[in-house]
């Protein structure tokens, strides 16, 4: 139950609710329970003065034998009345039950209560119509049953003792709740202003200020909040530079063959141009618009691959199907290139080559990786290179693997991390390329949970040749999974 509905949560709000919901719920519980024990406190005193006259009515009980009788004098008796709020009742009942003195329709004791001669006892009872209080004992008499001797008060006398200590006790409770409100109050807007202060700086950072918050002036429970905005702030920050990195890049790859096709079709428009040199120009824009066609599709496939995240919609995948349709797409370009490409693997539908992906992306990460083994290896018609892709299945672990290697030159180990990165392209090559073939590789293969290493084919030899290997231990326990879920 909230006393304080808002439409949207506030944070102060809650707290206040907790802390005030409970306080004016249990002030009713506090009333009662005060008036319980207002009650006892109250009829204390006047039970030891209904126990005084019992005691006092019991020594005036003659025990004669064979006779009972009781005497009392008018003074006492005139005591027992003087009263001007209740009405005392009494009663002396013989050891045959006979009425001695006193009211004859006075209750009796409980019938199955023993009597103990000597001892006083108070119970509640009624009496015409009336709520009373009695005090009751037995005097003993030798050779028979004892006699009895009860005295009974209304409670009028108690209610208004015990509303008296009611008022004493309530009264204050209800001057001091509004303070105890207010103080709560306060205490809460002061408990929740570094929450608000932590607002207001936040509010006045400039929009390219990601600096971490300072963890140190915040309260300790807000500081892991604190740690986490940073945490953010921090991957932000990078992300962005990544982000200005990669356009920066990306700039300056498109800006080359724009540049050619420009001073080509510049060239191409001169009046003293003749037919021969205006095909060169014509076949140098061609060149250049492949280039530039091509980064941007690279662009694209990196930009795909990298905004796929959760998103990704994955399905069972045939690897080695995938990889023998990218081989094949691949062979016009390889023998372009007087290039010897073929696959050596498992077959496709072979038991251990499915698993969990995306197949577009897959597939373009055979690609990538085949268009960076052919565009890599030196080949010529006399002495053609060999470039090898293959889908495997490790024996114990049960991961799928897919290695492309070729007879290039290899990659130095110092390079093999760098090459990874967009636009890295290793020195010394000579190749026309975008760099960024191995980004999409690895984008690719984090989605998928898999591996990539890069190694030499051929280690000893020259030249050493690459193989880079993808290896999908996450597909292969995703498979374990599954089989032990069917066998269950």
């Amino acid at each position: 139950m909230k006393i304080f509905q808002r439409e949207q949560r506030s944070l102060f709000g809650e707290i206040l609710d907790w802390m005030l919901t409970p306080l004016l719920l249990l002030w009713p519980v506090s009333l009662a329970l005060t008036w319980l024990v207002a009650q006892s406190i109250a009829g204390k005193p006047f039970d030891r003065a209904l126990e005084y006259n019992v005691q006092a009515l019991a020594q005036l009980v003659n025990v004669t034998t064979p006779r009972v009788s009781f005497n009392l004098p008018q003074p006492a008796r005139e005591i027992l009345r003087a009263d001007d709020s209740d009405q005392v009742y009494y009663q002396v009942l013989g050891p045959g039950g006979d009425l001695l003195s006193g009211e004859r329709d006075f209750p009796l004791p409980p019938e199955d209560e023993r009597p103990f001669p000597g001892e006083t006892h108070l119970r509640d009872d009624e009496m015409r119509g009336l709520d009373v209080r009695v005090a009751y004992t037995w005097v003993p008499v030798p050779g028979a049953p004892p006699a009895l001797v009860q005295v009974a008060e209304t409670r009028e006398k108690r209610s208004v003792l015990a509303t008296e200590i009611i008022k004493g006790v309530m009264l204050p409770q209800l001057a001091i709740l509004p303070v105890a409100v207010l103080l709560v109050w306060m205490a809460l807007v002061r408990g929740i202003k570094p929450l608000s202060e932590l607002e207001e700086r936040i509010r006045a950072r400039k929009p390219d200020d990601l600096s971490p918050l300072d963890e140190r002036v915040v309260p300790l429970e807000v500081a892991p909040l604190v740690s986490s905005v940073n945490d953010l702030l921090t991957r932000l920050k990078n992300s962005i530079a990544t982000q200005k990195r990669f356009l920066a890049d990306a700039a300056h790859q498109l800006k080359t063959p724009l540049a050619g096709l420009r001073m080509q079709a510049d060239l191409a428009q001169r009046e003293q141009f003749n037919t021969e040199q205006l095909k060169q120009s014509l076949a140098q824009i061609g060149r250049s618009s492949v280039r530039a066609t091509h980064t941007v599709n690279q662009l694209l496939s990196l930009a795909r691959a990298e905004s796929s995240g959760k998103a990704l919609v994955r399905q069972p995948c045939d690897l080695a199907e995938l990889a023998i349709e990218a081989v094949q797409d691949t062979v016009p370009r390889a023998m372009d290139k007087h290039i010897d490409l073929g696959y050596d693997g498992a077959e496709a539908g072979a038991p251990g080559t499915i698993l969990q992906g995306n197949p577009t992306l897959l597939k373009e990460m055979i690609r990538n990786l085949l268009d960076n083994a052919v565009n890599y290896t030196p080949s010529t018609e006399q002495q053609p290179g060999v470039v090898t892709a293959r889908v495997l299945t490790e024996p114990f672990s049960g991961a799928q693997v897919l290695q492309v290697e070729d007879t290039g030159p290899g990659i130095p180990e110092a390079e093999r991390e760098l090459v990874f990165q967009p636009f890295y392209r290793a020195l010394g090559t000579n190749v026309d390329g975008s760099g960024l073939g191995l980004p999409i590789v690895l984008e690719i293969a984090r989605q998928h949970g898999a591996v990539v290493e890069v190694e030499d084919a051929r280690p000893g030899q020259v030249p050493p040749g690459t193989r880079v290997t993808v290896r999908f231990e996450a597909a292969a326990r995703q498979a374990d999974a599954a089989e032990a879920a069917q066998a269950l």
